[in-house]
């Protein structure tokens, strides 16, 4: 078999290979850059890490959906190599890819973690503590949900939850000594990192913020979904009719414009949300196509460019931690339509149980 009847898609394999390629070259180049002496070749291996970070975290949700290869084993193996690269490995692939489709077929943000009442519930300063770093710009609950996801296995429920999914999926093995063997090899290799070079630790710290930060503000505002917290998979409430209408209604694609082809790349096309959504098993690089094939050249209805958007995830960064929901979008011809857009929280699909 040819390498390219690899691919799902008979134009994937020059796209996906070139893209892969940069994220399994870019990540330990990016490290070893950092490792130099000359600040311009740690700022250069900075964007090259980062840009591998980002990628590798959206080839998960294409291999979620199965888009790049043919066989889903394929898929759930580099899935898991993502998942490795950006720290998102002590959830199991399969979980991930789990959590992400009922997103899309309860047409619903179904979160694993209540994290606005697990901060309610928290002493004063633990709360306000949370707040300011969401001020001053740090995702720090995103990094809680990170948190919550390697501590799971070491609770009760936690440890309930995994021997169910476990008896259904028909596997063994013990998931707390997974998740420490995990811990236990990614520690040693930041330690070694250290050991080298303190500046290129904390610019890999630098990297990963900013990795979290470009996804959190993707994911903010491309649903006005109703948000449940369900660990198990206990079925949505039906109190509205979430048919295809609703799905497309709530759904805002946040691209940087039509004209920035190389921009929209910056999150592998994710922000043609409303192709995605229409088309669930359509590979990033056939996006772009497909979004004008639905609305043409213009930015109207559910097209909010990024620049409008800006403002929105700036004003409202701590207010979104405990709103109860993500705000409204005015009609396309109001101006400031996105401002009262809150966006969401907490609705990664890199952190499942």
């Amino acid at each position: 078999m040819m390498f390219s009847d690899a691919f799902r898609y008979q134009d994937g394999a020059a796209p996906n290979s070139a893209a892969l390629g940069t994220v399994l070259i870019g990540y330990p180049l990016g490290i070893a850059l950092l490792l130099q002496g000359g600040w311009a070749w740690k700022a250069i291996g900075f964007l090259l890490l980062t840009l591998a970070l980002v990628w590798s975290a959206y080839f998960i949700h294409e291999f979620a959906h199965q888009s790049i290869f043919k066989r889903a084993a394929v898929n759930t193996r580099w899935g898991v190599m993502m998942s490795w690269i950006n720290g998102s490995c002590y959830a199991r692939f399969g979980d991930l890819r789990r959590k992400h489709m009922r997103h899309h077929v309860e047409r619903a943000d179904v979160v694993t973690f209540d994290v606005q009442a697990f901060l309610l519930a928290r002493p004063a300063w633990m709360r306000n503590a949370i707040l300011a770093l969401e001020w001053a710009y740090v995702p720090a609950v995103e990094l809680l949900m990170h948190a919550v996801v390697m501590a799971m296995p070491f609770t009760a429920q936690g440890r309930a939850h995994e021997a169910k999914r476990a008896a259904a999926a028909g596997r063994r093995g013990h998931p707390r000594l997974r998740v420490a063997a995990i811990f236990a090899v990614r520690a040693a290799a930041f330690g070694l990192l250290g050991w080298l070079s303190p500046s290129a630790l904390v610019l890999y710290a630098l990297a990963y913020l900013v990795f979290i930060t470009v996804l959190r503000f993707a994911d903010c505002f491309q649903h006005t979904y109703d948000a449940y917290p369900i660990l198990d998979d206990a079925p949505i409430p039906q109190d509205k009719l979430r048919d295809k209408a609703y799905e497309q209604g709530n759904t805002y694609s946040n691209i940087v414009g039509l004209d920035h082809p190389v921009l929209n790349m910056l999150w592998l096309n994710f922000g043609y949300h409303n192709a995605h959504h229409d088309r669930p098993a359509m590979p990033w690089h056939q996006l772009p196509a497909y979004h004008r094939k639905l609305y043409g050249e213009r930015h109207d209805g559910q097209v909010i460019p990024v620049r409008q958007l800006l403002k929105s995830f700036h004003v409202h960064r701590v207010r979104r931690v405990l709103a109860s929901d993500y705000g409204a979008v005015l009609p396309d011809t109001e101006r400031g339509r996105a401002d009262g857009f809150l966006g969401a929280v907490g609705v990664s699909f890199l952190t499942a149980i």
